[in-house]
């Protein structure tokens, strides 16, 4: 008896434990998993991509690029409620944007949609969503390729510039990001087709004998 009491009172806590973790917490749903269910959480590999992307210059242009972006430009458009209509302000900005993506073939971007607080999560992350679709569709009309732009991303509701539950319109926005590089781009050099124009480089230049040849004649020249 005593042994079924404990057992009652072990399943009452960890049901306790589940209603109050996050549904979507793999830390907590392991439980009703499969053993080694977390061996990945969407995360593995990243430490080895950031690592290429550090040894290989990627990170720090990557890096670079966004803030000249964010400082040459208005990354950010925002909406009317309840709405992913782009208006005439918003359209310029954007015409701005798709000047300067232009600029640089090779970079690829990201568009991230936010919503402000009214209504329920699950419909401003979709509205959020509509959002980032509009603005990667109005740059393709500027000429730029879809496939350097990405809309796969929305934060609803979560990430608000003004906190606040009420309307805000510049909660209501969209944000244009540099995230890297198209790896298939001629611009995009990889690691040994780097190499061999460095080495022909160095090969082109004029040996030390010629040039001191090359002084002499220009002194007499001058003479």
């Amino acid at each position: 008896m005593r042994n079924t009491r404990q057992i009652a009172g072990m399943a009452a806590l960890l049901g306790m434990v589940a209603a109050c973790a996050p549904s979507s917490d793999p830390v907590y749903t392991q439980f009703y998993r499969e053993a080694g269910a977390l061996t990945d959480t969407g995360d593995f590999g990243n430490a080895t991509l950031n690592n290429t992307l550090v040894l290989t210059g990627e990170r720090q242009h990557t890096f670079d690029l966004a803030n000249r972006f964010s400082t040459e430009v208005l990354t950010t458009v925002n909406f009317a409620f309840n709405s992913a209509q782009l208006d005439a302000g918003a359209r310029d900005t954007l015409r701005e944007q798709a000047r300067w993506i232009k600029q640089f073939p090779e970079v690829r971007f990201r568009v991230y949609g936010h919503a402000d607080a009214v209504g329920g999560n699950t419909y401003n992350k979709r509205l959020g969503q509509q959002r980032a679709n509009a603005v990667v569709h109005f740059l393709t009309t500027q000429g730029i390729s879809r496939k350097r732009l990405e809309a796969v991303t929305s934060f609803g509701e979560t990430q608000p510039l003004i906190v606040t539950q009420g309307r805000e319109r510049r909660n209501r926005r969209t944000v244009t990001e540099v995230t890297g590089f198209v790896n298939t781009h001629q611009n995009v050099l990889d690691g040994k087709y780097a190499q061999i124009i460095y080495r022909d480089y160095v090969n082109s230049a004029v040996p030390p004998s010629q040039l001191e040849g090359i002084k002499g004649a220009d002194l007499r020249t001058e003479q």
